[in-house]
């Protein structure tokens, strides 16, 4: 993940951060010069860890909020992160959820939910950073964390299957 070359600022807003392999990403954008906005859903205590990992790699990390299920707002995260950090240079849309429920079986509400989350909050998380980077003149990255099952089927993910499909085009 070198960032050397680039010109964007050396700022990571990763959604998703709080655990696993956002949290990987976050921390491993941190040890290559990076300050990183960690953002987490529901769990304070592990989004905390994450941040002070980042600050262990000599680092600023600041956490907030996000909940793709409340959209478009949410995506507001993005600016507030960029504005307590300094600028956006990257961002990586790694937030994301599932189920474990069979097509036939599966809600319409529970579909949109997965949808919005995995695939309308990165779009619009993407936006929102694009944006800034086009203003600012300096370029960046955005990176949209995909899944193996975005080509390889999982029976009774088939909401997960579609989004992640769609956020790989």
């Amino acid at each position: 993940m070198s960032s050397r070359g680039t010109n964007h600022p050396r700022v990571a807003v990763v959604t998703g951060s709080e655990s696993g392999i956002g949290r990987a990403i976050a921390v491993a954008l941190a040890e290559d010069g990076y300050d990183v906005g960690i953002t987490r859903h529901r769990d304070t205590e592990h989004a905390q860890r994450t941040a002070d990992e980042v600050r262990k790699a000599g680092r600023r990390a600041e956490i907030r909020s996000l909940d793709l299920t409340r959209l478009p707002g949410a995506a507001d995260v993005v600016d507030d992160l960029a504005e307590a950090l300094g600028g956006i240079g990257v961002l990586v849309n790694c937030a994301g959820t599932g189920t474990a429920t069979p097509v036939v079986d599966t809600g319409w509400e529970q579909w949109r939910q997965v949808l919005s989350v995995d695939l309308d909050g990165p779009f619009l998380c993407a936006q929102r950073a694009a944006r800034r980077m086009i203003a600012a003149g300096r370029g960046g990255r955005i990176i949209n964390i995909t899944s193996v099952h975005e080509t390889a089927p999982r029976v009774g993910a088939g909401a997960y299957c579609a989004a992640k499909g769609g956020l790989g085009c």
